[in-house]
């Protein structure tokens, strides 16, 4: 007797060669992957038309008549075969150019057909290449639907045959063997509570739906179940760790952060840093590991907040980690904190790959002692020798840009796994911080600090940049500094070098020496030249930088008033936010220009006009996930999470939400899904685990 989990090689019509295409090109390699795989459209198969009613604009049909006759035409390479079709209005020839031998011995003249396709005209004769076709006795005898579901396919399963009629008999064919009898997932109480069709209804209409009223509803119900079982998942997750991963007790908030936070804080506090501030105090005090992800703007703060949380964890005897992606930001980062902490007895240490091996012995030693309190890097941190005596806090700088298993590192330097802070200047969107990040507490700070002035963005042609250099004059005049900054794609690296090169030799000619100095800084210097010219730009002996995105995170020069991105088009909106932030840290009236040529896609106006019209990044972060999806937005180390097969974390926000709260309310009611009223969730969940792969960003 078959079941779900039987291998698709034994479903009627499949056999071992279908069934070898069908797990490397759609990953089918059961009945319940097959099943499970859902038409990404569908179209209407209710009319029929006749031959007299055909119009020139190549749309789909559907005609009943005869084949009279048929013939093979030769032709430059190989030949193709014709068949003159009729019904009691007229006629058309059908074509075919591939399978000629087969399909001509397969046709049968003088019988009804249906044929389905696309036409064409040519000198009023109207053609349907490669049409779909049925005699009219078996078209009556199948599970027929009016709304034809047309499932995802691949060139290779077009050219070895495996057609989307083949598709739908073969899980026609899986019906039949399971006569249609699917263990439900849900329990009747939300079934009832939400008006959702049972899994039997639901599967059978998705595959075969009777009209567009009951398709709608299998989508809804297929939707909302995907979403659920994915946030009962986070959510348990998130429960169990809570109770299980005990944490360091932070009890007390001591000398060290009293002394930093009455005598050395260089401004107010807005409101939202003091609530998160609130937020990271309750989680270090309650024995349960933080696993907390910090969004904020750039520009909103986040730095001091993580420097007051690692200030706790040092009143409490434990050692901190601050962790970067890349060198030039780990650098500013603790450059920022020596300053901050000028006077007060706590040694702060840098730990990057430039790092000479004698001091990296230092830093080693003194980590194991205890000596050191703050250690500050890049990927070198998570090196197997950087041992801490008692990590107490891990803080993790735009975390999207770590792997899973770089991250995980972190928490193998002890016994009890250190909290963790993940921060992020990339605001995540709602319905993916529900979904991608749903484990995770969440903070938001959505102020930024008394006096910031918003960047005015402007979007610029080529053709207009003499007058953009003529406005980078007038700044310059006024004391201020410029960033230009050119894309770098990884494929073709050479071509961006090229581009980088060639706009540093055209804004030489304009802004010569002596009045005019400029610094570059790419990927290919070595990090002690890269130093050496952010240096200079940053004690103001250089006016302009010329750069590739390495400036994109970290670089704070209040000075700096004008962000040029050449090639906008090229950059994504995050990109694009992120590099504005470079600009309008100090008191002066900032400015981001965005150089494009005219030749635009239209996502790329799309970007550009968001980028002009708002400097919200959240808002940013929607259009962004809108444009992008998913999957792109989080990158390939955290987009497993969202294999969807039939839900849109974008078009299906309502549903997330739902599911979400669904999930919640049944959690805090049944934690363990004990209760008899909700066992076939409990068998469902323990299915879905078993097959999901949903990581925790962070463990």
């Amino acid at each position: 007797m078959y079941n779900l989990n039987t291998s698709i090689s034994y479903l009627k019509g499949v056999g071992p060669n279908r069934a070898d295409l069908l797990k490397s090109e759609l990953r089918i390699y059961t009945f319940r992957d097959l099943l499970n795989f859902f038409p990404n459209r569908y179209i209407d198969r209710s009319q029929f038309l006749k031959i007299n009613q055909l119009q020139e604009n190549s749309s789909e049909v559907q005609i009943v008549g005869k084949i009279t006759s048929v013939k093979t035409v030769q032709q430059k390479r190989g030949s193709r075969l014709v068949a003159t079709f009729v019904d009691e209005t007229g006629s058309m020839e059908l074509v075919w150019f591939r399978g000629v031998k087969w399909i001509k011995d397969s046709l049968k003249t003088n019988i009804p057909y249906v044929i389905f396709g696309k036409t064409t005209c040519f000198n009023r004769l109207f053609s349907m290449p490669h049409p779909e076709m049925e005699l009219v006795s078996t078209y009556k005898q199948k599970l027929r639907t009016v709304m034809q579901p047309v499932y995802p396919s691949t060139e290779k399963l077009i050219n070895k045959g495996i057609s989307n009629k083949i598709v739908s008999t073969m899980i026609q064919n899986l019906f039949e063997e399971l006569q249609g009898k699917f263990q439900e997932t849900l329990s009747i109480e939300i079934l009832e509570r939400l008006d959702l069709i049972s899994k039997n209804e639901a599967l059978f209409n998705i595959h075969f739906p009777k009209s567009q009223d009951l398709l709608t509803n299998a989508q809804k119900r297929l939707k909302f179940e995907e979403l659920f079982f994915i946030q009962l998942q986070l959510i348990r997750k998130k429960i169990v760790r809570k109770s299980k991963i005990k944490g360091f007790n932070f009890e007390k908030v001591g000398d060290k952060f009293n002394a930093f936070y009455k005598n050395r804080l260089p401004f107010d506090l807005t409101n939202a840093q003091k609530r998160v501030l609130k937020e990271i105090r309750k989680d270090l005090g309650s024995n349960a590991q933080m696993n907390r992800l910090l969004q904020g703007d750039v520009g909103s703060g986040k730095t001091i907040v993580a420097l007051l949380t690692m200030l706790i964890a040092l009143d409490n005897g434990y050692q901190a980690a601050l962790m970067a992606p890349t060198e030039i930001l780990a650098t500013q980062h603790y450059n920022s904190l020596l300053e901050l902490l000028n006077g007060l007895d706590i040694s702060v240490k840098l730990l990057t790959g430039s790092v000479k091996i004698k001091e990296r012995r230092i830093i080693h030693e003194q980590l194991e002692s205890g000596e050191l309190d703050i250690l500050i890097g890049t990927h070198a941190l998570i090196e197997d020798k950087v041992k801490f005596k008692n990590l107490g806090i891990a803080i993790i700088d735009e975390q999207h840009r770590f792997g899973v298993a770089q991250r995980s590192k972190l928490w193998e330097k002890n016994e009890l796994p250190p909290h963790i802070l993940v921060m992020t200047a990339t605001p995540i969107p709602r319905t993916l911080a529900m979904s991608a990040y749903g484990d995770l507490d969440i903070s938001v700070i959505d102020e930024l600090p008394p006096g910031r002035k918003e960047v005015k963005t402007a979007h610029r042609y080529d053709a207009n940049r003499l007058s953009v250099f003529k406005f980078l004059k007038e700044e310059i005049a006024k004391g201020r500094q410029v960033y230009v900054v050119y894309p770098l794609i990884n494929e073709s690296e050479a071509m961006d070098y090229k581009d980088l090169m060639d706009g540093y030799e055209s804004i030489s000619r304009e802004f010569q020496k002596p009045n005019y100095q400029i610094s570059i800084v790419h990927g290919k210097m070595k990090p002690a030249d890269k130093e050496y010219e952010m240096q200079r730009f940053i004690k103001g002996e250089t006016q302009i930088m010329v750069a590739t995105t390495v400036i994109e995170v970290g670089v704070n020069i209040p000075n700096a008033s004008v962000m040029v991105i050449e090639s906008a088009e090229r950059f994504g909106l995050s990109q694009l936010h992120q590099l504005r932030g470079r600009v309008g840290r100090g008191a002066e009236q900032s400015f981001c220009i965005l150089m494009t040529s005219f030749k635009l896609s239209s996502d790329a106006k799309v970007r550009l006009e968001t980028m002009v019209s708002t400097s919200d990044g959240f808002k940013i972060a929607e259009v962004d996930l809108k444009l992008r999806g998913p999957g792109n937005l989080m990158g390939t180390q955290q987009s497993g999470v969202l294999n969807l097969r039939i839900a849109d974390i974008v078009k299906d926000a309502q549903i997330l939400s739902l599911a979400r709260s669904v999930a919640i309310d049944l959690l805090t009611i049944d934690p363990t899904l004990k209760a008899p009223e909700n066992n076939f969730i409990k068998l469902a969940y323990k299915e879905v685990s078993k097959n999901s792969t949903i990581w925790s960003n962070i463990s």
